[in-house]
């Protein structure tokens, strides 16, 4: 995935995965909630032995919450990052023996079938060729009516919305201790860098990939959450 790489060789960094922890939580508007919610509503439908993919799984933060909540349940974790998939063995613990962890793509993830999958702050990174292919590998790797968590960012991109919602990230960074310096970096690397949809664009890729039940269940000024299912 030639986007994808760029995008991600700071976390490829050693020093930027070790703060890697300490970034999304003053970053993303309910970054616990969201792995909560993550968690809960893969619940509804994963059976209690169930298999679950987790795409972008590097850091371990949600694989941990979703380990400890459900001790029957199993996990692959797969992210393109060495370094980080370190960081998720060392941040699961005694958890990472119920965790396969695979450094790649989706195209790496064993064939399933899954109870269930998550990819969260992953998407805004792919470009829409590239995120079709990975929502219909997704798809293809589920059971019939399994449900798929999403989170990432996605906001209008009409000129001025786009300023103006990327403003209230940086506003909502600063408020949380980021400086103002790194804050309006951010921003610029993200209207500049980014291949972020609108949220329209983003539940249509869904459909198209083979999903439907699409339901918003998250929305932090930049960042948009749904929970979709494989068409049976």
């Amino acid at each position: 995935m030639p986007t994808l790489k760029p995008a991600l060789s700071s976390f490829s960094d050693p020093q930027a995965v070790a703060r890697y922890s300490e970034g999304p939580a003053r970053q993303v508007p309910g970054f616990h909630a969201v792995q909560q919610m993550a968690l809960l509503l893969l619940a509804e439908s994963v059976p209690s032995d169930g298999r679950v993919l987790v795409l972008g799984a590097g850091g371990g933060l949600e694989l941990k919450v979703f380990a400890e909540a459900q001790p029957g349940w199993r996990f692959v974790g797969v992210d393109p990052s060495a370094e980080m998939l370190k960081l998720a063995d060392a941040t699961l613990g005694n958890l990472a023996s119920r965790v396969d962890l695979r450094e790649g793509y989706v195209d790496t993830a064993p064939e399933g079938p899954f109870d269930g999958a998550t990819c969260l702050l992953t998407l805004h990174f792919l470009d829409a060729v590239e995120r079709l292919h990975t929502l219909k590998e997704l798809r293809r790797r589920l059971r019939p009516g399994a449900p798929l968590v999403v989170a990432h960012h996605s906001f209008p991109q009409g000129a001025d919305e786009k300023t103006r919602w990327l403003g209230r990230y940086a506003a909502f960074a600063v408020s949380s201790g980021i400086p103002a310096s790194s804050a309006r970096s951010a921003i610029d690397a993200i209207g500049s860098r980014l291949p972020v949809l609108s949220p329209e664009a983003d539940a249509a890729l869904l459909r198209e990939a083979g999903f439907d039940r699409i339901e918003l269940f998250y929305a932090g000024f930049t960042f948009k959450g749904w929970v979709a299912y494989g068409a049976s």
